[in-house]
């Protein structure tokens, strides 16, 4: 039986090996034609723009947070029990310059000035009769009538109640200035950022009631690089700026689920530099952030919103501006010439920023800038235009 498996074994290997060498045969026998073509190599492709110049506005861009240009405490002068207060003394109640917003009772004040006119009424009455007295005994004492002490005596009386009488009538006019202070006016036209009274409170004198905030002007504080200012044409250090000459700026921000935008002007900087982030602050205001007296706008541009600001800057007569990909190195752009061959080019960058470069020499109007990415480049190799017709090569 183990010689009859063995002799099996040998004889299917042996039909497998038939198998395999007639399908080589067969193979060797009827060989596959493959057809060969000549290689044709391909200049590559490259993206151009052509170069345009001309007048390019320079902006530069911050941020900041909307103030007031005035923001002051609401203090009264006199102490008292509140008797009323006006509805606009409310968190973000408006108000026009001059309306009351806040009464004292005035009756201890009232009280004063009755007795501060009283005090007067009997000063003057003293100091009449002082004079009267003085002028008698001057005209006695030429006929020796009066001794030189009684004179004097007359002349003091008449001065102590002189300074009595303008006493009197110092505490009479702050007596009234103390009842018309019982009534609070709104210093200027604004908003109510914060109250903190109400009626039947007692409060102190030099004690805040609330915060007010003037709305004809709002501000902004724009951190801006040191190295930007050029692009406004504006040196740092040149503080408060004449009326209606400061670059220009519009803010934006969203509002009310819209983005909106406001102008304004930028009126003066800080004057000094952040040693450590070497920033400059410049101020920009704009005017009537809630619309004019009488008028509203749709959207206000609220005390505490967060912008973003563009400073429009001088105006930069002959440059081009192109993609920040077609910048080679610092200084150097890739110029496809009349041939259709890649030149390397110097030229003068005077601005880069995000994913653009303003370039004011090196480039004329007409010719094509390489704006695709070339790792490997060699000067004067051909390229060929992506848009241009192609001429296939002969097989």
């Amino acid at each position: 039986m183990h010689v009859e498996s063995i002799r099996r074994q040998l004889f299917l290997a042996a039909l497998v090996l038939l198998a395999f060498g007639g399908i080589s045969m067969i193979l060797l026998a009827s060989p596959s034609r493959v057809e060969l073509s000549p290689r044709v190599e391909e200049d590559p492709r490259v993206r151009v723009l052509e170069v345009a110049r001309g007048p390019i506005a320079l902006s530069v861009f911050s941020q900041g947070t909307v103030v007031p240009r005035v923001q002051s405490e609401f203090v009264p002068e006199v102490s008292g029990r509140v008797a009323w207060v006006s509805p606009a003394l409310a968190d973000g109640g408006a108000f026009e310059a001059g309306d009351p917003l806040l009464r004292i009772d005035a009756t201890d004040h009232t009280a004063a000035l009755r007795r501060a006119r009283a005090d007067v009424i009997h000063e003057e009455a003293e100091h009449t009769y002082a004079r009267q007295e003085l002028r008698r005994r001057e005209s006695l004492a030429g006929n020796a009538v009066v001794s030189k002490e009684k004179l004097a005596d007359a002349h003091r009386a008449e001065r102590v109640t002189y300074a009595n009488l303008e006493n009197a009538r110092v505490n009479l006019e702050e007596a009234q200035r103390n009842l018309d202070r019982t009534e609070l006016r709104a210093p200027f036209a604004g908003r109510v950022r914060e109250k903190r009274v109400d009626v039947g409170e007692f409060v102190e004198r030099g004690h805040s009631v609330g915060t007010l905030y003037a709305i004809d002007h709002a501000e902004v504080r724009l951190p801006v690089p040191d190295r930007d200012l050029i692009f406004l044409d504006w040196p740092s250090t040149s503080g408060m700026l004449a009326p209606d000459t400061g670059p220009e700026v519009t803010l934006r921000a969203e509002f009310g689920g819209v983005e909106r935008s406001w102008h304004g002007r930028i009126v003066r900087t800080d004057g000094s530099i952040d040693p450590r982030t070497r920033m400059v602050s410049v101020i920009a205001r704009v005017e009537a952030p809630y619309g004019q007296p009488g008028e509203g706008v749709s959207a206000p541009l609220a005390v505490g919103l967060f912008v973003k600001a563009e400073i429009h800057g001088r105006v930069e007569s002959e440059a081009v501006a192109l993609p920040r990909l077609a910048l080679r190195g610092e200084s150097r752009v890739l110029v496809v010439d009349q041939e259709g061959r890649l030149r390397e080019r110097e030229v003068e960058v005077l601005r880069v920023e995000g994913d653009e470069v303003v370039v004011t020499s090196g480039l004329q109007s007409g010719e094509r800038v390489c704006i695709s990415d070339m790792p490997l480049f060699v000067e004067g190799m051909a390229v060929i235009v992506a848009g241009a017709p192609v001429i296939e090569a002969d097989p």
